[in-house]
């Protein structure tokens, strides 16, 4: 990351509501997967290696995030899609898949999405963001139980 990108985080980081945080975590989370499948590609490991690295602590910051709230179904769910991720992650570094990776940034990319959408219609469109884009998660990692969502405002 250059200096400008920096100082533009920097900026924005600190004009953003609590969602623009997320999203911000969410969107450094799949420039590293990105530059993670890019190096691997490449055939440069020592990157690869440290854009994972940077990606699941990334990761470890947004599940501290999630413990430390309500908790609740969401948080459930919450913490099993970064298990989820994070166990994905250190499979697809051991099978030196750029594919596994790219595959990794297109759901953190779908529940940025969803963030997003959260922070732009707060009222309106809650439940039914969420449950479509868990619906999306839920098929997308076979081998963990999953528990639909329900709540209500």
């Amino acid at each position: 990351m250059n200096r400008t990108d920096v100082t533009y985080r920097k900026t924005a980081a600190e004009g953003a509501s609590g969602f623009g945080l997320l999203i911000a975590l969410y969107d450094t989370l799949a420039g590293n997967l990105r530059r993670a499948a890019e190096a691997e590609r490449s055939n440069d490991i020592e990157q690869r290696c440290r854009e994972v690295n940077h990606a699941l602590l990334v990761i470890a910051h947004l599940e501290d995030w999630v413990r430390g709230g309500c908790g609740g179904e969401l948080a459930d769910q919450l913490v099993v899609f970064y298990a989820s991720l994070r166990r994905d992650l250190v499979e697809a570094q051991a099978r030196r898949s750029s594919r596994m990776l790219e595959m990794q940034m297109a759901k953190v990319l779908q529940l940025r999405e969803m963030w997003q959408q959260f922070d732009l219609h707060p009222a309106g469109s809650g439940p039914g963001v969420m449950s479509s884009a868990w619906k999306d998660h839920e098929t997308s990692t076979p081998g963990v139980e999953r528990r639909k969502l329900s709540w209500s405002a």
